[in-house]
């Protein structure tokens, strides 16, 4: 038995690891300012019925006997208990090291890429259960099935030899992991310049041992030299060069419908993103010995991830919905699955931090005017802080004026209750409210909030 500390165990990410490790029959401890300022409180129940002691963040939980101190990469030294497994020389390793170690026990199938693949993780995951390998799934979002009779969770901890993970490549923490099998969605600009991100992504596929699944859609995959056996493609656009292809894409009420390579396929999600997002998955259970026609049977019953186009709720006839967006990619598909149907859209777009807006401003303005329709309203609040030393040299006005000036419906409005205040005389029966933004764990709140005061009727 090994004892663990993680500073930061509320994250999505730090907080699968953590969960995987006391299932495994360690002795798990850990602290997280969202804790402390009473926010996260399902994620604190579920680590605590899991039996990890959770601790204030001011160094007391880092014990003499802690074997091995667990950071993730938004974590600074300058953290009370960071400093107290400094003095008490308590080794300390990456979340990413701790993930990469328990991939490499499993035939390991890593997800990467820009967008997308924390719901592929989720796919893969649900599509090895529904066909009995008993897989393990470690992932960067909150699947929506219940799995081994538990409630929805990051986590699938099985027993079979395969073990399923999501590879983020923000951190530069792909380098990493070598899978089995590798998968990209895409590559796009996010937190990193796309110079520094191809390489990342080239180096990741070059290392996957047995096979790879590749976008044949994206531009930025398709330049990668993938000279090496056993690659699935796929396509989206019905590139007949794809291994794996869609045709006849078709929304309809409550999910999708179309054809993989002629055989008819439903997928009970909206967006026509998880078109993609589902031929990636089946092509990593073709890798894993899954025919695809198992992989879409599963599929049916595949239910999302949280915070992915998640429906909070509708009251007068006026939906609110909780998304994940928040690079210029995401935030485009996201935009257009909702202008799809009718009605008005007023999208609360959030911004994760000062350094990634500050990387996307232009990229963002660009694509926000390309994409936003005349029926959209467009709001952006303050940028999240999360604390730390980060220069706070952009704001979100610096998105919002260029789009004003280019003819759009945008608007800054800075916190959440003027927010509120701004929406409840416009929102008419018909119209739905999307939250998008990530890192900042009350968002589900926040729309959880102002479908309240629909409810009541006043602001």
């Amino acid at each position: 038995m090994t004892n663990y500390f993680f500073c930061g165990i509320g994250g999505i990410g730090m907080s699968s690891i953590a969960l995987y490790l006391a299932r495994q029959g360690n002795a798990v401890a850990g602290s997280d300012r969202s804790f402390d300022a009473g926010h996260n409180g399902e994620m604190r129940r579920t680590l605590a019925r899991a039996g990890i002691a959770l601790f204030p963040q001011d160094g007391r939980g880092v014990r003499p006997d802690t074997d091995v101190f667990v950071v993730s990469s938004a974590v600074e030294d300058s953290i009370p208990d960071v400093r107290r497994a400094k003095d008490l020389r308590i080794p300390i390793r990456r979340r990413a090291q701790v993930l990469a170690g328990i991939l490499h026990d499993y035939s390991g199938i890593a997800i990467a890429g820009t967008s997308g693949k924390t719901t592929i993780t989720a796919m893969v995951g649900h599509i090895l259960y529904k066909n009995a390998l008993d897989p393990t799934m470690i992932n960067g979002g909150i699947s929506n099935n219940a799995y081994h009779r538990e409630k929805p969770s990051n986590l699938i901890f099985g027993h079979g030899r395969h073990c399923v993970i999501e590879a983020d490549e923000s951190d530069g923490s792909i380098d990493l992991y070598t899978p089995d099998y590798a998968v990209v969605s895409n590559i796009s600009l996010d937190h990193k310049p796309l110079d520094e991100i191809r390489p990342l992504f080239a180096s990741f596929l070059s290392r996957a041992k047995r096979g790879a699944v590749v976008n044949a859609d994206c531009p930025e995959t398709r330049r990668l030299r993938l000279d090496r056996p056993n690659v699935i493609s796929f396509s989206a656009a019905g590139d007949k060069r794809a291994t794996l292809r869609a045709e006849n894409i078709r929304q309809m009420p409550g999910g999708i419908r179309f054809d993989l390579n002629g055989m008819p396929v439903r997928l009970p999600l909206v967006g026509a993103y998880n078109v993609a997002n589902a031929l990636a998955a089946v092509g990593a259970g073709l890798l894993a010995g899954i025919p695809v026609a198992d992989s879409v049977r599963a599929l049916k019953t595949f239910r999302g991830t949280r915070r992915r186009m998640q429906a909070i709720g509708a009251a007068r006839r006026i939906a609110v919905i909780d998304d994940y967006a928040h690079n210029p990619e995401k935030i485009k598909a996201a935009l257009t699955a909702l202008q799809s149907f009718p009605g008005a859209v007023f999208v609360i777009f959030q911004p994760h931090g000062f350094a990634p807006t500050r990387l996307m401003k232009d990229e963002l303005i660009r694509t926000l005017h390309e994409t936003l329709g005349p029926r959209t309203t467009f709001i952006m609040p303050d940028i999240y802080y999360a604390g730390g030393t980060v220069a706070q040299d952009i704001s979100s006005r610096d998105i919002v004026d260029p789009l004003v000036r280019k003819g759009c419906r945008a608007h800054y409005i800075p916190t959440r209750a003027e927010i509120i205040a701004f929406l409840m005389p416009r929102v008419k029966p018909g119209a739905r409210i999307v939250v998008m933004g990530a890192r900042d764990d009350t968002l589900t709140d926040f729309a959880k909030d102002i479908l309240n005061h629909i409810k009541k009727g006043k602001p």
